[in-house]
């Protein structure tokens, strides 16, 4: 807790210190990787036996450039290992930095459960003089109520006078978090200044952006749910543009690029909206609902952007239709089930829904995605085909779920050829050109693209 920025400037200071990251996921381990990285000695603490393991052999079960690398190199310089065990992890680190999961549950209000563990199993093991920097995702008030009185009552610590404690969410996507945890600005704030002071000097060792200070707790964990929930009224709004320029026959790409020259309009792409961004606009529409507030807009374009799988059924429906096709029976070739484009990551994909969705209607689904192996998707629960050639074989439609930068370079001639005449397209990621898509025979349907209309 009496850590200032001149007393970790060196790396020698730095090797004097231990540092324990709890929780070694997508976020964790990259964090664990660049402070191993920048000299401390670092501990994961994690309870999956599974992921330990792997760790400790520098093998990392998720993709995100970069990180296997920095892995290995601090594996073998001696600076990171992998455990288990709480009391051999936290008991003797001085630094616990969180970065836990947090979720929703089957109502969809928030479930903290982990994180409540998570804390209930440091404090049990906490020395005193130690600071704990929680990075997970949480509603307003949470550090300063359940995570602080969950650690004061399982230490018999003070927060602020036995031990510091700081909060400071993590700001990166997957597939460039080492770049992002790095390069962006640190959001930071603590029960205390001396907590604060601490909290500054440790993050500064891994960050080469701003560090901004907040008057507090609350106001540092509302920004990070500001920043997430920002991004999904935004793509509510492009969803519901788009749902209106399919019936007016506008195609929204021309007029949201057009709209942007405006320097204050910054519309963004229309389409399914998963990860993490839904569960952090109920978290805190959930804390708004403990305090009898209303967040009304936040609750819209949930509601809006949940709503865009029916959307995207129907125009499959409407595709099939004009084929002179129903659903039921049809083969419908699905291709992208990672939440986002480019990465391998189904968790938080609303595509398994979409399959779902397209199933009870009747449809047969087949479903590839280049970044998954067919035992993945298997796994996963998608009806998979092993190659893009039989996914499409005998397809009436075809339905691009995900902007992957491979789908942009389909070949549409060839995939024509193996489906069954005449054919369906319909693109939730608008990557593909309406006119060549019709130039190859198929009837298009683009989400937006009232294009289809000429």
């Amino acid at each position: 807790m009496m850590l200032e920025d001149k007393d970790l400037e060196r790396l020698e200071e730095r090797r004097k210190h231990v540092i324990t990251v709890v929780g070694c996921g997508r976020m964790g381990l990259p964090t664990a990787c660049l402070f191993s990285e920048a000299g401390f000695n670092v501990i994961c603490f994690d309870s999956d036996p599974y992921v330990v393991d792997g760790i400790n052999k520098g093998s990392v079960s998720f993709d995100e450039p970069g990180l296997t690398q920095l892995l290995k190199k601090n594996l073998k310089e001696g600076r990171i290992k992998a455990t288990v065990d709480a009391k051999e992890s936290v008991s003797q680190s001085d630094i616990i930095i969180l970065t836990v999961n947090t979720s929703i549950d089957r109502k969809k209000r928030a479930d903290y459960s982990n994180l409540e563990e998570s804390c209930r199993t440091i404090g049990l093991n906490l020395k005193p003089g130690s600071l704990i920097i929680l990075e997970s995702t949480v509603g307003p008030s949470v550090t300063e109520t359940l995570v602080k009185q969950t650690l004061e009552k399982s230490s018999g610590l003070k927060a602020g006078i036995d031990f510091g404690l700081a909060y400071s969410p993590i700001r990166a996507s997957i597939g460039r978090t080492l770049k992002d945890i790095v390069g962006y600005a640190k959001i930071v704030a603590a029960t205390d200044e001396q907590s604060l002071t601490a909290a500054k000097a440790v993050l500064s060792t891994v960050t080469k952006g701003e560090i901004i200070e907040v008057k507090d707790l609350k106001t540092a964990e509302a920004v990070k749910m500001f920043e997430n929930i920002y991004r999904d009224v935004n793509i509510a709004l492009a969803n519901e543009f788009a749902r209106f320029c399919e019936k007016m026959g506008i195609d929204f790409i021309r007029a949201q690029n057009a709209a942007n020259t405006q320097p204050y309009c910054h519309l963004l792409k229309p389409g399914l909206v998963g990860g993490h961004i839904p569960k952090d606009s109920y978290l805190l529409i959930t804390e708004a609902e403990n305090i009898g507030a209303k967040l009304k807009i936040t609750a819209l374009a949930r509601r809006v952007n949940d709503d865009l799988l029916n959307h995207a059924y129907n125009l499959v429906k409407e595709s099939l239709h004009a084929c002179e096709k129903p659903v039921k029976r049809s083969k419908v070739a699905l291709l992208g089930v990672s939440y986002k484009p480019n990465v391998r990551e189904s968790k938080g994909s609303l595509v398994l829904d979409l399959v779902k969705l397209l199933k009870r209607r009747g449809a047969r689904v087949t479903v590839f995605d280049p970044h998954f192996t067919y035992r993945e998707l298997e796994d996963a629960g998608y009806p998979a085909e092993r190659t893009l050639g039989k996914t499409v074989e005998g397809a009436d439609c075809l339905l691009i779920a995900v902007g992957h930068e491979r789908f942009k370079r389909l070949n549409l001639r060839r995939i024509s050829i193996l489906m069954k005449k005449p054919a369906g397209l319909v693109d939730l990621a608008n990557v593909i050109n309406p006119a060549k898509a019709r130039m190859e025979g198929f009837v298009y349907h683009g989400l937006g693209r009232g294009v289809w209309l000429e």
